[in-house]
């Protein structure tokens, strides 16, 4: 983000959210183009920020990716004992969190699982949806395969880069 005329990607604006944490300041905004970001944190200490985006690009633009470029090391090390808890589990490919969150495997309470074991997944396909700040975000598969193992329970909180799923 040290480029203005850099684009700015969901990565970029999870950094910008822990900034403004940090920061101390009550609320920031970004207008880049067609795109305004506005974060705003509550005068409580630990509150959450709230985060306003408002897009007019074309979709394709706003998609989160379903795989980050970059891994954290505190999230690699918290989820290092949930990849390794089985001896068969590391023969799969992860499918890994693109943020911090909480971890939804149904579409909602009432309903059955996007994803179980043994079920096959398609490149694109649907398989949990991670809540961040009141958002859902529905978080798709990069890869095709059998789902070999759920590493996370449902309606529980995850980091960034954290394994959720294997898939074989």
């Amino acid at each position: 983000m040290t480029n203005p005329q850099e684009k700015l990607d969901v990565k970029g604006i999870q950094e910008l959210i822990r900034f403004v944490s940090k920061s101390g300041v009550s609320e920031v905004s970004l207008e880049q183009g067609d795109f305004k970001l506005t974060i705003k944190t509550g005068r409580e200490a630990g509150a959450q920020p709230q985060v306003q985006y408002i897009a007019q690009a074309p979709p394709q633009q706003m998609q989160m990716p379903a795989q980050p470029q970059a891994a954290q090391p505190a999230a690699e090390s918290a989820a290092a004992p949930a990849a390794q808890s089985a001896p068969g589990e590391s023969k799969g490919t992860p499918i890994k969190s693109p943020m911090i969150g909480t971890f939804y495997g149904r579409p909602s309470p009432d309903k059955e699982p996007f994803v179980k074991v043994g079920d096959k997944v398609e490149k694109g396909q649907v398989v949990c949806i991670i809540e961040a700040m009141k958002l859902f975000n529905e978080i798709e598969s990069e890869i095709s395969g059998t789902v070999l193992k759920v590493l996370v329970n449902e309606s529980t909180p995850v980091e960034y880069d954290q394994p959720l799923f294997l898939i074989g």
